[in-house]
């Protein structure tokens, strides 16, 4: 009977230590102990922990990677309340993540839930109900070898960091910033109505973007925003870039080329020119008017009115040529975005 008695009262402490402690370790004291990083796979036939990539990121902790096999995940993704986490997908012709029920695939951070060093890398994010990916109210963001098929919308964030992505088909912005913090590097912008919208208090740094066929302006930086342009090939766009309301930009080493017009700048707002080099169809330096007023005035000191000799400008091969004047100048190995072509065509 003592033998039964004390059965029972053992399967009872049990059961409650897995009902409260939920089965996590503890220190002598009583203290959780940290758990290591996991690795966790999503796969849609069942081979990993979770058919679901939503359900992988509810259930991660600080530090932990979550590899997404090849697949279309028709769900919506949040990503919320999370420190440390890495979302890598197979390889974007692999990994699509197409939405299913609000606007925007993809949301990162979440009103009053913000996030904290997060990596996402390696999938490809479409556009539902106008928009692909929404960033809200975090830090330490960063979006890596992403294809990304409509909009791409970020408010109140810091230290965003966009690299070597495709961003494109959006019917507004290609990437649009609002009272946030981020550079881009490396990407391509290609086909939306503009390119790059900086907007609200946002600081920005576009750095050897490749920016082209927008429907209007490839960049426009308005309201207070402030704006580091350098080394960026902005082609065959509607306008080049727009500096409007009371925004402060720095602007060096680009090539604006082969758009309507090259440089457009408001009455109020600031902006500083050196080795740019333009070469536009209606002017490559005006000021806002209706219509716009030529300035040759705003042309830097060192800015150069020059055909940048393109590979095949035709076909969308903006790497220079070989005899291109766009190399070694003013501290710059080559202006824009894409050095002189070594044999073969761009990877672009």
């Amino acid at each position: 009977m003592t033998v039964l008695r004390s059965t029972v009262v053992l399967a009872v402490a049990l059961a409650a230590l897995v009902w409260f402690g939920r089965g996590v370790a503890a220190d002598d004291g009583g203290r959780p102990l940290k758990q290591e990083p996991r690795t966790v796979v999503v796969a849609l036939d069942g081979t990993g922990q979770y058919r679901s990539i939503q359900e992988a990121i509810e259930h991660a902790a600080q530090g932990d990677t979550i590899r997404v096999k090849a697949g279309e995940y028709q769900e919506d993704v949040t990503i919320h309340s999370k420190e440390g986490l890495r979302l890598v997908g197979e390889g974007v012709d692999r990994v699509k993540i197409l939405g299913r029920n609000r606007v925007g695939a993809f949301h990162i951070g979440k009103w009053p839930y913000g996030v904290k060093d997060v990596e996402v890398s390696g999938l490809t994010i479409h556009e539902h109900g106008g928009l692909a990916m929404g960033i809200f109210n975090g830090r330490g963001v960063v979006l890596r070898d992403l294809r990304i098929n409509g909009m791409v919308f970020a408010q109140q964030v810091q230290d965003v960091r966009i690299e070597q992505c495709v961003i494109g088909g959006s019917e507004t912005t290609g990437v649009q910033f609002a009272d946030s913090q981020a550079v881009l590097v490396g990407n391509l912008i290609h086909d939306n109505d503009h390119g790059v919208t900086i907007a609200g208090k946002s600081e920005v740094r576009l750095e050897r973007n490749l920016i082209t066929r927008s429907l209007f302006e490839g960049v426009v930086v308005t309201d207070s925003a402030r704006a580091a342009l350098v080394g960026n090939t902005i082609v065959k766009n509607g306008g080049g870039v727009a500096f409007l309301g009371t925004s402060r930009s720095e602007v060096s080493g680009n090539i604006v080329g082969l758009n309507k017009i090259g440089f457009l700048v408001g009455p109020t707002s600031g902006a500083t020119f050196s080795f740019n080099a333009l070469h536009n169809h209606e002017g490559d330096y005006l000021k806002t008017g209706s219509p716009n007023i030529p300035a040759p005035e705003l042309k830097g000191d060192s800015d150069l009115a020059v055909d940048p000799r393109f590979v095949d400008p035709g076909s969308d091969d903006f790497r220079l040529r070989e005899d291109s004047p766009l190399t070694r100048v003013g501290g710059f190995d080559y202006l824009g975005a894409l050095g002189p072509a070594t044999g073969g065509r761009s990877a672009r």
